[in-house]
């Protein structure tokens, strides 16, 4: 039977939802949808945290595999589409837990659409009984419903949850008033209000994300994940990326 460690005091957090895009596991190199190196330095970068103790839940999205919107221009109906993304993050979300497993972490996949033979179905009082026992909860198939973005799941199941914060990573580091790679002049925010964050129309989640977020008091670090150590700075407290508050 699985046994929580006690949090390291250290640890600023207890309870994160950790939200990354398929397209972090993507090889740079093999351009494989899945690349096995890339695979396992995310999974050391859960392994990392899940040693201090910290309550994990992952939400994982599918766009290495399949986004939905792309698939509406491939004539593919947008309904359809995003059945197949949700699809997508359930074989991203299979990866994990394998890759997680054979370096001595427990995990549980939660699957919103039921498929009883890969994953468990997503019960909230099981997710969080899972958490408090130290497994790693791996939240696939988005919402269940189409045109809710895997932004919206994190924000869905970091409020559900009762998570400390919502740890978004990505390709930059952080938030910046205009496009990094196109404005060398861009500056970064170490930290920001949801509402500075609406009236400089500053991309950080979807919508209908942000909204639940604000509305919860849920905040939202949005961080690079190419520093391979970035998720235990930002548990320990280290100022890393970008912050968003009420």
């Amino acid at each position: 039977m699985s046994k929580a460690k006690s949090v390291d005091p250290r640890a600023k957090y207890k309870r994160v939802i950790l939200k990354l895009s398929g397209e972090v596991l993507r090889g740079g190199k093999s351009g494989d949808p899945i690349d096995g190196v890339t695979l396992l330095e995310v999974c050391n970068q859960v392994k990392e945290i899940h040693d201090l103790g910290v309550q994990i839940g992952v939400v994982i999205g599918g766009g290495n595999i399949f986004r939905g919107l792309n698939g509406e221009k491939r004539g593919v109906d947008r309904t359809t589409g995003d059945y197949m993304g949700m699809l997508a993050t359930v074989i991203n979300g299979l990866a994990l837990m394998d890759c997680l497993e054979k370096i001595g972490v427990n995990t549980r996949v939660q699957s919103a659409i039921p498929m009883n033979q890969i994953a468990e179905p997503f019960i909230l009082r099981r997710a969080i009984r899972h958490v408090e026992k130290g497994r790693v909860v791996i939240f696939v198939a988005g919402t269940g419903n189409p045109y809710f973005s895997t932004d919206t799941t994190a924000a869905l199941r970091g409020s559900e949850m009762h998570a400390d914060i919502i740890m978004k990573a990505t390709k930059v580091d952080g938030i910046y008033n205009k496009d990094p790679k196109k404005h060398p002049d861009a500056v970064k925010y170490d930290t920001l209000t949801f509402v500075d964050a609406l009236k400089e129309r500053l991309n950080v989640m979807d919508s209908t994300a942000f909204s639940l977020c604000m509305d919860n008091n849920l905040p939202i670090l949005v961080f690079d994940l190419n520093d391979k150590h970035a998720i235990r700075k930002a548990i320990m407290g280290e100022k890393i990326g970008t912050l968003v508050r009420n």
